[in-house]
């Protein structure tokens, strides 16, 4: 499913909604361990041009949720021919960076039913708290991607998709995960890094401290998270 029709940069009114529905989502495990996130990326060709901004980005967002504390991560990754991994779950953010920087791009088709369905089978095994995939395009059919999220939707598991580029129809098809998982979407572009960067903090920091960290860390960002935030924590 190739993507060929832009759509409009992401606007202050998508991104509230996305925090809005990330400060719904009870990511902390009830017996009170760390709760667990897989990040996903899309790894293949058509990524290259921005891949080592979204590096930089992607490096801010795991120290920052380091700071905090309670969260381990599995990193998933797909790109070339069904070339697919997922690491260990790594509470350490230095060892988790050094994994994802060793990753690199390689062309080929997306896997997204592929890493939906690894999602649930990690779910099977303990409880996952959410899942957050960057990634541009849709290549495959999207009945089977649907059925794939209902999937986890079932375990529990949402997603929260950030959507370079914002192309249809690829749009319509993360915009049903995100409605299936009861997770989130957010597109944006390279004209958008510093807010990508802003979101991709916040969501890790609520995931590994709640509410009232991602509070906190709102009132020293400042700009669109302390203002979406103080959306986000109304009664």
């Amino acid at each position: 499913m190739a993507d060929k029709t832009p759509t409009t940069r992401p606007t202050s009114s998508n991104v509230a909604e996305f925090l809005k529905k990330a400060a719904q989502v009870q990511v902390r495990a009830p017996d009170g361990k760390n709760g667990r996130l897989i990040f996903a990326m899309d790894a293949t060709a058509s990524r290259g041009p921005t891949w080592a901004q979204a590096m930089g980005i992607q490096t801010e967002m795991f120290q920052e949720a380091a700071s905090v504390g309670g969260l381990d991560v599995q990193l998933a990754y797909y790109r070339g021919m069904m070339d697919f991994g997922a690491s260990p779950w790594l509470g350490n953010a230095e060892r988790m960076i050094t994994l994802m920087r060793g990753v690199s791009v390689m062309a080929g088709n997306t896997q997204i039913e592929r890493l939906l369905r690894h999602a649930a089978e990690e779910a099977k095994r303990g409880k996952v708290n959410a899942m957050v995939f960057i990634g541009d395009a849709v290549e495959e059919s999207a009945d089977q991607i649907a059925a794939a999220a209902g999937q986890l939707a079932l375990r529990g598991v949402p997603v929260f998709i950030f959507h370079e580029g914002g192309m249809e129809p690829a749009g319509a098809v993360f915009r049903q995960i995100a409605q299936i998982t009861k997770g989130a979407y957010c597109s944006f572009d390279a004209s958008s890094a510093q807010q990508l960067r802003d979101l991709l903090k916040a969501v890790a920091i609520f995931a590994a401290g709640g509410r009232k960290a991602l509070e906190n860390y709102s009132k020293k960002a400042g700009g669109v998270v302390l203002k979406l935030t103080q959306q986000v924590s109304k009664p």
